[in-house]
């Protein structure tokens, strides 16, 4: 899977960012190349092997002269170079001594990675990289323990398992680290823990890519080159049903094991030697930062080629061929060519349609839009792409549990508790508001309360989101300081419940304005994780309970977000519990049933017991994508 190296990548937050054609990034942002050294040619035949359905013809190699004329038609672009196949090492020493010089030789080559199963390294092949290439990085495929290797077999159908693990001691002998690429199919699905672990127990190993078997559409077995299918096509045969592989996963099931996995990583402190994808570029996003995953990047298949040795180029190896075909290499003289090639291709331009429906989406700046090629498949074949978008939605809002409370990871499986990131979401000093809300002798200023025409309550006195002054129940204006419509809520839940709030609202209409109605709403800062986690499944069964009774127009939402602390710059886990208007619902009939709902909600808040689990194992949550 490509990650482009980037040096100037808009901000998902761009309107314009969820797709970047080439032609709108400069020469200094990096285009990932994947050589497929000799096509699909491998020495194993793992059943669920993408590449040989291609049924593309192998036994040629790619030659230093085509990795030559790849730098030229980039230009000065920095080129991030993948040595992948079939398996690269069928290639040969010579011929890879050869290319690696080549690609050393050329000054744009920023970094070379070596995709293999791992099955022909020995000291030969490692003094080779040392000698010609000593900065190469190696990934190998290794599907967690055993039996979760189950699907990667030789053509004699027996497993390879041991041999690999043969290979992940070389490279600790040899003090060389390694990247897994881990294959998610249900021979690993409820073993999360015992996986990821197992993977860690290798020295080598500094990073894990877990990789989701969506086959799903796959309903046809790869084509045998004899006329004798071998072992490991028989093995195929039986395992590809008219309703798809056993090896393929659900969306919700790879987003399951992803949010356990991610748990366990981090309980482990297997996150202080190895890097966990997609978990670290999902925090990466979740902290506002950029990251070169391009299933979360800007950089999607614009900025993604695929070399074959019979010269053809592609763009993501991921894509459907013959369809992700651009053009010929030899065709291609300047990038004005690929980018023409592009603008050709009506499978790249069905893929950025794919994206608009991500302009709205609440997830959009964490998520990225995510892998084109899985999302454009699971829409070939069901008409949508939901499934793809609830399993990204699922992830996020896990990890973002995970992030805000890491000691407990039950809060990651809420189903209620969404990602809903409020920008901006600012205190002068969140800890210093937090000591004194437990402090009754804590000197409390004179406090500035003003109220708008429409209900506000805030420094100034105006509509819409204005500063106000953070005040608590021991400050002699609190109640003033609380919009009406509200107060029964936060009193309930800063007098029953003992919690912290920080921000609350009784929703406003704005009839008459040009400003966005604002929904009902109230913000909880909690005191340490613990309470974090508390909260949050206290929540969710308060949600839980007020589901039936709400009016049909008013839905209850709760959420993660991030609360910062201006003063130092402190990000702070904060959770929203809010009545939002259901899809389809006016604004108009929302605020007439608001006051209804809030009675409801209040009154579900006062009935719930502060001990108890996540509400979604007593009552399951309505449609996510409703509350989305």
């Amino acid at each position: 899977m490509p990650y482009p190296l980037t040096t100037s990548v808009p901000s998902a937050d761009s309107p314009d960012a969820l797709w970047l054609p080439l032609e709108a990034t400069t020469s200094d942002t990096a285009v990932s190349v994947i050589l497929k050294l000799r096509g699909e040619t491998c020495d194993i035949d793992c059943l669920y092997c993408f590449e040989k359905r291609k049924e593309a013809p192998g036994g040629a190699a790619i030659t230093p002269s085509q990795v030559r004329r790849l730098s030229r038609i980039f230009g000065e672009r920095p080129l991030a170079v993948e040595l992948h196949g079939g398996e690269p090492l069928t290639i040969g020493r010579t011929a890879m001594a050869a290319l690696l010089d080549e690609l050393a030789a050329q000054p744009t080559v920023t970094r070379v990675q070596l995709q293999t199963n791992g099955l022909r390294l020995d000291e030969q092949w490692l003094d080779l990289f040392e000698a010609h290439y000593p900065t190469l990085t190696i990934g190998i495929s290794l599907d967690g323990d055993e039996h979760g290797n189950s699907w990667r077999v030789g053509y004699d159908g027996q497993p390879v398992y041991p041999r690999i693990t043969a290979s992940l001691d070389l490279l600790a002998a040899r003090s060389r680290t390694c990247g897994i690429v881990t294959a998610v199919t249900p021979a690993v699905l409820g073993r999360a823990q015992e996986v990821i672990d197992h993977i860690a127990s290798f020295t080598a190993v500094r990073a894990i890519n877990l990789v989701p078997a969506f086959d799903a559409t796959i309903v046809r077995t790869t084509a045998s080159a004899g006329r004798r299918p071998t072992a490991s096509r028989l093995l195929q045969q039986q395992a590809v049903t008219r309703t798809g592989p056993a090896w393929a996963v659900t969306p919700r099931e790879y987003a399951d094991f992803t949010v356990a996995a991610t748990a366990r990583w981090i309980a482990a402190g297997h996150f202080q030697r190895i890097k966990l994808d997609p978990a670290v570029a999902t925090i990466r996003r979740l902290r506002g930062l950029d990251t070169a995953h391009c299933h979360f990047s800007t950089l999607k298949c614009s900025h993604v080629f695929t070399a074959y040795p019979d010269g053809r180029l592609g763009s993501c190896d991921e894509l459907p061929w013959p369809e992700a075909h651009l053009l010929p290499l030899t065709a291609a003289h300047t990038e004005a060519d690929i980018t023409a090639a592009q603008d050709r291709s009506p499978l790249l331009a069905g893929g950025q349609e794919l994206m608009a429906k991500c302009t709205a989406c609440p997830y959009r700046a964490t998520c990225g839009g995510g892998c084109t090629a899985t999302r454009w498949r699971m829409y070939q074949a069901t008409g949508n792409d939901d499934a793809y978008c609830d399993h990204r939605a699922r992830i996020i809002d896990g990890i973002a549990a995970l992030l805000a409370a890491p000691d407990q990871p039950a809060t990651a499986t809420c189903e209620r508790a969404r990602w809903r990131p409020r920008i901006p979401n600012e205190m002068h000093d969140a800890d210093a508001f937090l000591a004194r809300w437990d402090d009754p002798a804590a000197p409390r200023g004179p406090a500035r309360l003003h109220t708008s025409d429409h209900g506000n309550i805030n420094s100034i006195g105006l509509p819409d989101i204005h500063p106000a002054d953070d005040l608590d129940p021991l400050h002699p204006r609190w109640r003033e300081s609380i919009e009406p419509g509200v107060w029964p809520l936060v009193d309930t839940l800063t007098t029953r419940w003992q919690a912290v709030t920080y921000d609350s609202c009784q929703g406003h209409h704005y009839a008459g304005t040009d400003i966005d109605p604002a929904a009902y709403r109230v913000g909880l800062l909690p005191r340490n994780r613990a309470e974090y986690a508390a909260l949050a499944a206290r929540l969710c069964r308060t949600i839980a309970n007020a589901e039936g009774y709400l009016p049909r127009t008013v839905t209850s939402q709760l959420a993660h977000t991030d609360l910062t602390s201006t003063a130092t710059g402190a990000r702070h886990p904060v959770l929203e519990i809010s009545l939002i208007p259901t899809t389809g619902t006016p604004w108009c009939d929302y605020f007439a049933d608001l006051d209804q709902a809030a009675r409801v909600l209040t009154h579900a808040a006062r009935h719930t017991d502060p001990d108890g689990g996540c509400g979604c194992a007593l009552r399951p949550p309505r449609s996510g994508m409703e509350e989305r």
